[in-house]
């Protein structure tokens, strides 16, 4: 596949590949690529007018037919961080003209709603063209260090992304076609690029669902056929590792939105008899890098990525990108295109001239026996004050605060113990397993 530049001004098809070429598979279904652009065609026909879509399908099928209809009528894909009303609302708010679309009605209604049909239309046509240059898409940040921000996509640049993400996951499967089970929701931008743009501009197949627990996840692999490739996270990840759920034979296991830690790539690589890669990106970069978590710590950048370390982040280039991008993650750089992950300049504190990072704490806290989970955060300054505190929530049903808080003695400086330590019965992971700073806040708030 040709990686054009994103900003040039050419013609790229809306899907790649024969007509008869499957395309969504699962549970005895099968969808070819014919059917599928019938069915973009006959829904794109229905769409109301606006100029953004705030695109809310659970079925990924469902999403990505409403995602490439609304493309072909020439609006633009909002991708929200969650399905939270209030978030829908706001995302609406801050853009012009903007509807809904949806496969189940969320309660309660959003502004503009639109219900895909039970049964999609099918309309023939020509193959659809789409210029590299539109604007498909805006994405989302988590809001795990703030308010989420918008972050637009261009066609072009997806083609580009995608034809990067081949070359660094398709080893994994070599000649063959893979099936793509993901568990994080296509909205999600690794979800975008892994279970939705991978099987439009690549071969690949879809699974139309988004299996959540262990058992679901063995299901839907088995669903699909071989080779088969389960995108996921490490949150994701360690429930099927714990569960001791047998899963089919895989091809390869993808996980991105948080550190994977190398013991639980080592554990599920043994479970599962195949390779767990880790990617590396964000919503405004796409993926850029990856590794084999089990026996690396260096990350090597995708085809044409470049890295600049600067003191308060790091300057990414890559060919999909129209201009440099600056992330707050720092990087020691090494030779042959590969780098380590040295934090994020926002995760550092320096309190009473010591020095420790929000990362490390947290994952000696999570180390403590009896800890399922864990977050360490600081606080904002209160007045009249120069630093934050710093505080902790903690999902340990066996264990009393106090003593946790005593073996985190032993190992940490006392300017860095919580304060204070709550204990609560799950953290408010979102549905990639991230964690909103104002959701996590709101917890520690509650029990004040």
């Amino acid at each position: 596949m040709p990686a054009a530049h994103p900003m040039s001004s050419c013609l790229h098809p809306l899907a790649v590949g024969a007509p008869a070429r499957p395309l969504a598979a699962g549970a005895g279904a099968r969808i070819d690529l014919a059917t599928f652009l019938e069915h973009v065609r006959g829904v794109a026909a229905l769409l109301p007018p606006g100029r953004h879509a705030v695109n809310l399908c659970e079925d990924r099928y469902r999403f990505l037919v409403g995602f490439c209809a609304i493309a072909l009528r020439g609006q633009v894909n909002l991708l929200p961080p969650s399905r939270a009303p209030a978030v829908v609302a706001d995302v609406q708010r801050r853009h012009d003209q903007a509807w809904c679309l949806g496969d189940s009605a969320p309660d309660p209604l959003p502004d503009g709603w639109f219900a895909l049909p039970e049964v999609l239309p099918r309309l023939p046509g020509e193959a659809p063209l789409l210029d590299a240059a539109q604007r498909v898409a805006i994405g989302f940040t988590s809001g795990s260090t703030g308010a989420p921000a918008a972050n637009p996509k261009t066609w072009g640049a997806f083609v580009t992304s995608t034809a990067q993400n081949l070359q660094a996951l398709g080893d994994l499967w070599g000649e063959c076609t893979p099936a793509v089970v993901a568990t994080v929701p296509p909205q999600h931008m690794y979800g975008m690029e892994m279970s939705v743009l991978l099987p439009l501009l690549a071969p690949a197949v879809l699974h139309a669902g988004r299996p959540f627990f262990p058992q679901d996840v063995a299901q839907a692999l088995a669903e699909v056929p071989a080779p088969r490739l389960l995108v996921t996270t490490p949150v994701h990840l360690k429930a099927l590792v714990e569960s001791g759920v047998a899963l089919p034979p895989l091809a390869g296991i993808v996980t991105a939105t948080a550190p994977l830690p190398q013991a639980l790539a080592a554990a599920a690589e043994a479970c599962f008899a195949t390779e767990v890669r880790e990617v590396f990106g964000s919503t405004e970069t796409c993926i850029f890098a990856r590794r084999r978590t089990a026996s690396e710590q260096a990350w090597t950048l995708l085809p044409g990525v470049r890295l600049v370390a600067e003191e308060d982040g790091t300057q990414v280039h890559a060919p999909h990108l129209p201009g440099p991008v600056v992330l707050a993650d720092l990087v020691e750089l090494l030779p042959e295109g590969r780098f380590l992950l040295r934090g994020r300049r926002a995760d550092l504190l320096e309190i009473a001239g010591k020095r420790a990072s929000l990362g490390d704490l947290t994952r000696r806290l999570q180390a403590v026996s009896g800890v399922r989970d864990a977050v360490v955060v600081q606080l904002d300054p209160e007045p009249g004050q120069p630093v934050g505190r710093i505080a902790a929530l903690v999902v340990a049903p066996e264990r009393e605060e106090a003593d946790i808080l005593r073996e985190l003695r032993a190992g940490m400086d006392p300017v860095f113990l919580p304060r204070p330590l709550r204990r609560v019965a799950c953290l408010p992971r979102n549905e990639t397993g991230k964690l909103p700073r104002d959701a996590v806040l709101a917890l520690l708030r509650g029990g004040e």
